[in-house]
């Protein structure tokens, strides 16, 4: 088991961390922007990564419902552990609401594709951008929704989400694999350059958005809710996700995705609607530290 771990760890955790650390050390020395790569990602690199797997995967309706309905089981479970956790603490509303946001939504992009595509390969390269694409869709969702709650605003805001790049993708993508379609070599080509700059990118830019948050105190509540997204959330995937018929690669895909640290996202949307960002952008940091020994044993185990 030490050898298998240490494996997993210099093989798979240690090049993913590289990026990461390269972006944290080099980004505020040559004055780069971590919010012009993360919009570059955000409109270019996600969308074309998510329509050329997509569009390259035979989606099988009954597994891709299979999936959807453990995603939306384990962020309800997520959420409700988030809300749990703060009314033990006593929190107030702002602090709940950045609770149930940190302990729902992980960093399935950035860390998430990219640990499963070095420890499982293209093959489970698939089910994780599934994966990836319903995650988005149920944790930000659920992320726009209790800001919104801890603002007092209504639900409204839960509408964005359908206009996010990366998820307006996924239609084109489904119709072009699911009816077969030959695309012109252009076409496929671009797209797949596009494609493959979005790891790379989005590692180096959560490096340097964790430089500017590298000043930052952790107390108790950081530390829960750092518990909450990198044991609790991994313990209730494992234990839920064999109730969907869910096995095999698309099984480790998915319980991988759920023991990702806090997205950076959060932080991005805890700022926008400012609940708790100081909170919030602390977890990520923390969450991301202390995830190297938590996803190394999980990567070993999934």
């Amino acid at each position: 088991m030490p050898g298998l771990l240490f494996g997993v760890f210099l093989d798979v955790v240690v090049p993913v961390f590289g990026l990461v650390a390269l972006g944290y050390v080099l980004g505020p020395r040559l004055k780069l922007e971590a919010r012009t790569l993360s919009r570059a990602a955000f409109y270019l690199f996600v969308p074309a990564f998510v329509f050329d797997v997509v569009s390259k995967t035979p989606i099988d309706p009954g597994s891709a419902s299979r999936m959807a309905g453990f995603v939306l089981l384990s962020s309800a479970l997520f959420s409700l552990l988030g809300w749990l956790a703060a009314r033990a603490l006593g929190c107030s509303r702002h602090m709940t609401a950045a609770f149930i946001m940190t302990a729902t939504f992980g960093n399935v992009g950035n860390f998430g594709l990219a640990l499963v595509n070095f420890r499982l390969g293209p093959e489970g390269l698939a089910p994780a951008t599934i994966f990836f694409v319903l995650i988005n869709i149920v944790a930000f969702g659920t992320c726009l929704v209790a800001a919104a709650w801890a603002r007092g605003g209504g639900a409204r805001a839960i509408l964005s989400v359908f206009k996010t790049p990366g998820l307006v993708a996924v239609i084109p993508a489904a119709l072009v694999a699911w009816g077969d379609v030959a695309l012109p070599a252009t076409v496929t080509r671009s797209v797949g350059l596009l494609s493959q700059a979005m790891i790379p990118v989005m590692l180096l830019a959560l490096g340097i958005q964790l430089a500017g948050a590298a000043s930052l105190k952790i107390t108790r509540e950081e530390v829960v809710a750092t518990g909450l997204r990198l044991v609790a959330a991994p313990a209730l995937a494992w234990a839920t996700i064999g109730w969907f018929g869910i096995t095999g690669m698309d099984r480790a895909a998915g319980i991988i995705q759920c023991g990702m640290p806090v997205a950076v996202l959060v932080s991005i949307v805890s700022i926008e609607y400012d609940v708790a960002p100081d909170f919030v952008t602390s977890t990520v940091f923390f969450s991301t530290l202390c995830s190297l020994p938590t996803l190394t044993l999980l990567l070993a185990v999934a």
